[in-house]
């Protein structure tokens, strides 16, 4: 999902790009969110990561 995302992220920076070449604040905003989407789905694969392994990796050392 992840990866999907960062694809996603090149595809509309290459847009925002395209479309305004010269420095807008709305091509700002566009940029940025798409890069806070994909921190979002980053920290919620690390959630979902530590919520599955994290249980029988804490079995090994008790």
């Amino acid at each position: 999902m992840v990866i999907a995302l960062e694809l996603l992220n090149t595809a509309i920076e290459a847009v925002v790009d395209l479309a305004s070449p010269a420095f807008h604040p709305l091509a700002k905003t566009a940029k940025d969110t798409a890069a806070a989407a994909i921190l979002v789905a980053a920290v919620g694969s690390v959630i979902a990561g530590l919520i599955i392994f994290l249980p029988p990796i804490w079995k090994l050392f008790l």
